[in-house]
Parts: structure tokens; C-alpha cells; sequence
């Protein structure tokens, strides 16, 4: 495969967003390669889809350099091989940590203000869903009498196991009290 007259050592591909470096594993395989010169040539789609701020930019196209990588992003044309790409590259991921800030601080004060207003931020409790507390007190009859499992009674009240678990062990240590 050829993409501006390079040949395409590897297609590097992960679904976590870039903050989450836990579940890149590709991007990790992706710095090892470079850092064994496998390529000389990191091209990505979008600039947001590879690094998390302005600083991991930095850090990750310094030690690229070091080792004769360059980068390049389609969409937004930026070549770090030449000084205007790398000056164009600085300048847009600057404005888009600045705009990733500002939407933060945004949704921070309207959950700070809903808060204010009395309104409940994030789900909803299972034990607030309507009818669920009587389907409760009837599976809890039947798990207690051993006619079903606590896997059988998360399901039938559509709640994870986990969460039946520390209704159960709420329900028990309020008993001991």
C-alpha cells in the first residue's frame, strides 16, 4: 500500500479516546516502532485523535525527532518536516486544549448551577425507577426462601449483580444495627 509515495509499514488503530493511554495499546506499540525506526513518517487522520495536550504533543514529536520520525495530519495538513508545519502544528493544538479547558469549565458550572436548583446530576438510583421497590420486596421473599439465585433476582429486577449485592449487604448491616 502506498500513501504519498511511502509505503505503510502498519495501520495503527485503537478505540479508546486519547486521554486514556491505559487502553491504547496500539499507540504504545506505535511509540516502540518509532523508537526502533521501523518508519520515518507517523500519519494520522485528525491531530485530536492522537495526542491528549499540548505537553504529550511535544514530549511524543521531541523524542520522534530524536529518532528522525516525522508526523503528518490529513485533515488538518500539518508536517512537522518543515518549520511552518511544525509552528501551524503548535498553534492549533494550543487553541484546541484552550477550547477542551473552556468546554470543561462550562460543564462544570451548568452541574454546579443544576446543582443549585436542586436537580440530581448523573443516573438515576435503580430503587428511584417506579414499581421497583414492591418488585424488590417480592424478589426478596423468593431469594431469601432459596426459590431463586442472586444472579436470577439481578436479572428479573434488571440490575446488575453488583449492585443487588450491596442492596443485599445494605439491607444486612441496617438488620445488625
Amino acid at each position: 500500500m502506498l500513501a504519498q509515495d511511502r509505503e505503510v509499514y502498519r495501520e495503527y488503530v485503537d478505540q479508546a479516546p486519547a486521554n486514556d493511554l491505559a487502553h491504547r495499546v496500539q499507540w504504545r506499540q506505535l511509540l516502540d516502532d518509532a523508537a526502533k525506526r521501523k518508519f520515518t513518517v507517523v500519519l494520522v487522520f485528525k491531530l485530536d485523535r492522537a495526542f491528549r495536550s499540548v505537553k504529550h504533543m511535544h514530549d511524543t514529536l521531541a523524542a520522534w525527532e530524536l529518532v528522525g520520525v516525522s508526523f503528518k495530519s490529513l485533515r488538518e495538513q500539518f508536517d512537522t518536516s518543515t518549520a511552518l508545519g511544525r509552528l501551524l502544528l503548535n498553534l492549533l493544538a494550543a487553541l484546541a486544549e484552550f477550547e477542551l479547558e473552556l468546554i470543561r469549565e462550562r460543564v462544570k458550572a451548568g452541574m454546579d448551577r443544576a446543582r443549585r436548583q436542586g436537580r440530581q446530576i448523573g443516573r438515576p438510583k435503580v430503587t428511584d425507577r417506579r414499581g421497583f421497590n414492591k418488585r424488590f420486596g417480592d424478589i426478596l421473599e423468593r431469594l431469601n426462601g432459596g426459590a431463586i439465585s442472586r444472579r436470577q433476582a439481578a436479572i428479573e429486577l434488571g440490575i446488575g449483580y453488583a449492585t443487588l449485592k450491596r442492596m443485599l449487604d445494605a439491607l444486612a448491616s441496617e438488620e445488625t444495627d
